[in-house]
């Protein structure tokens, strides 16, 4: 499991996910109901994302969003 706690280390996640699956933005955007534009940007770390939208891209790589407090 990778820490994340920036939206860049999550892009890199997704980014790298998406690539292991053998996923194109074009195909994977297209599958998610998002646009190549969103998806880009996801990837690339931009702080104002749709939740919706992201957890629905996550679902789709198999990926689950774990929230931990620090220090448990």
């Amino acid at each position: 499991m990778e820490l994340i706690r920036e939206t860049v280390d999550l892009g890199r996640e997704i980014r790298a996910r998406r690539k292991e699956l053998g996923y194109t933005q074009v195909f994977l955007a297209d599958y998610a109901g998002v646009s190549v534009s969103f998806l880009s940007e996801l990837e690339n770390g931009k702080e104002t994302v749709q939740i919706n939208k992201l957890m629905e891209v996550l679902s789709l790589l198999g990926m689950d969003l774990c929230v931990t407090r620090r220090g448990e």
